[in-house]
């Protein structure tokens, strides 16, 4: 026996004797002593495995656990282990030895996933957690970055910021998410009618397949390479890292954020809205932002948050506004000078002069249930369709909705051109999120909430897209169709994958039988693998 032979059996040993005074699963065992003969020794794995008897265990479970609803319910399964990965080999060998032992694997990143699909299952599984794999490399000369998926968005909006005063990147306004699951499922920011999504902006990936093997674009082959971007990652293998093309912004960009409540015209403004915004130029991005607020006398009413982003200086959007949008009747004094990388603070709910230092928070505070739906409008919602979402928001109480422009970047990019089909022909995209916290009932409250947020969305089919009535992958909802935790039915699958990806569902399920024909990689709303008899 060599030395480094003896070396990994010494640490086999002494791994297997500490785990099976803790665990009592066989399968688990058996799993738990695969892991170090499959890593790197330079690299031990057995720091970064966590079983329900360790004192770190629920901690670490519950700190990238993100919405409350999803963990907090009694028929919920605690995973078996965590594995915090914390080099390329512990992603290899957990890969390998879950497939040996048949223990299902669930990928996070930021634990950003709405219905935590990535935290979650059915069936005993192990949560292979990625959020320590976080290297961010920019090379400012060739404008490009290798970025890990255990990074977050504010991570790298910070490390573009340290070398570059004018480059940024399209990506979400949310300064927590998890780079991985992100760009797998798109990644939407307000730089979309400039840049287009985040994974137009994504030129090379690393990824590990089922059998272990580590790839980069070359020999994952474009296929591969396609699905990966926006088709959701963890149905092809586990993405290590992404590299992306930095994108050019101005030193000083514009950020506004202007209410109307419905005795100041908001309903008009906002019907107005919904015609002008796809159709500004590229560089200027305006949110319409409806919620039910509470007013002096007790009685509720909507505001609506006309929420911009202008790539540019404030006297070019002034007189761009009053040409293009009179209606909002923006002011000077409400736009206000930045840095881009000051306007991330500012999307993310900062207060103005909050030093960017805050971008390097990694984790959600203030969690609380949620749950949200979404939409894709072809067309703009009529003014009677208005009044009554905003009668529904004023019911509910506990709801935020987020209308987002297309128009510009996603206008010129192909429906084919990566597994996100939504390009040319989409107005804007809507998020629907119902939330509350222990004090409205934690828990106890979710079906009437769930409920409600259920009603709004059916109220609103009548506008929405159809046939199929789309959905937004980062905005995962589990009620537009889902199979069991470990059972993937390919009829149901085409449902959900329909609305998610329209016609590039069977695409994605075609790569997937070329690269998982097994069906490894899988969750309740996972690709799986295209059947022989299509």
């Amino acid at each position: 026996m060599n030395s480094s032979s003896s070396k990994l059996f010494i640490l086999s040993t002494s791994f297997l004797l500490s785990i099976s005074s803790i665990t009592s699963n066989s399968v688990l065992d058996n799993f738990l002593q695969c892991l170090p003969i499959h890593s790197n020794t330079s690299n031990p794995i057995t720091n970064s495995i966590y079983v329900p008897n360790n004192s770190s265990f629920q901690y670490l479970y519950e700190l990238r656990a993100n919405n409350l609803r999803t963990i907090s319910s009694s028929t919920i399964s605690k995973p078996l282990a965590i594995l915090t990965a914390r080099h390329a080999s512990h992603v290899q060998a957990a890969v390998i030895c879950a497939k040996i032992h048949s223990i299902q694997l669930r990928i996070r990143s930021g634990g950003h996933d709405y219905e935590g699909l990535s935290y979650v299952s059915d069936i005993p599984f192990v949560i292979l957690d990625l959020f320590n794999l976080r290297s961010i490399k920019i090379n400012i000369t060739s404008e490009t970055a290798w970025v890990q998926v255990g990074a977050t968005t504010g991570e790298l909006y910070y490390k573009i910021a340290e070398k570059s005063k004018v480059h940024g990147f399209p990506s979400g306004v949310c300064t927590t998410l998890g780079i991985g699951g992100h760009f797998t499922g798109g990644g939407y920011g307000n730089m979309i009618r400039k840049y287009g999504l985040s994974i137009d902006n994504v030129i090379d990936a690393c990824l590990i397949d089922v059998n272990g093997t580590i790839h980069n674009r070359k020999s994952m082959g474009e296929d591969v390479f396609w699905a990966i971007r926006g088709g959701g990652g963890t149905s092809f293998g586990v993405i290590l890292s992404w590299k992306i093309k930095l994108v050019h912004v101005p030193r000083k960009v514009t950020v506004f954020k202007v209410q109307r409540t419905l005795d100041q015209g908001a309903t008009d403004i906002a019907y107005s809205c919904q015609h002008i915004a796809p159709k500004l130029p590229k560089y200027l991005f305006i949110r319409l932002q409806p919620e039910p607020i509470t007013i002096g006398n007790g009685n509720k009413t909507i505001r609506v948050s006309f929420i911009g982003q202008f790539l540019g200086r404030s006297r070019k959007l002034m007189n761009l506004m009053n040409e293009e949008f009179p209606e909002l009747r923006l002011q000077q004094n409400d736009c206000i000078e930045m840095s881009w990388v000051e306007s991330t603070l500012f999307w993310a709910g900062f207060t103005n002069g909050t030093s960017i230092d805050v971008l390097l928070n990694r984790v959600v505070e203030n969690k609380v249930f949620f749950k949200t739906k979404s939409d894709y409008y072809k067309n703009v919602i009529p003014k009677q369709g208005l009044v009554m979402l905003w009668e529904m928001l004023m019911d509910i109480g506990n709801i935020f909705v987020q209308l987002n422009p297309h128009g510009g970047r996603m206008d010129e990019i192909s429906e084919t051109e990566t597994a996100v089909h939504q390009r040319g022909g989409y107005l804007f995209k809507v998020q629907y999120t119902v939330y509350w916290s222990e004090s409205d009932g934690g828990i106890g409250a979710a079906k009437r909430y769930v409920e409600m947020s259920r009603r709004l969305y059916g109220a609103m089919a009548q506008y929405a897209s159809s046939d199929p009535r789309e959905a937004f992958l980062n905005y995962r909802d589990l009620d537009i169709g889902c199979n069991e935790s470990n059972d993937t039915d390919f009829g149901v699958a085409e449902v959900y994958g329909t609305k998610y990806f329209n016609n590039n569902f069977m695409r994605l399920a075609r790569v997937k039988a070329m690269v998982d024909p097994e069906n490894f990689f899988k969750n309740e709303q996972s690709i799986p693998p295209l059947p022989s008899s299509h």
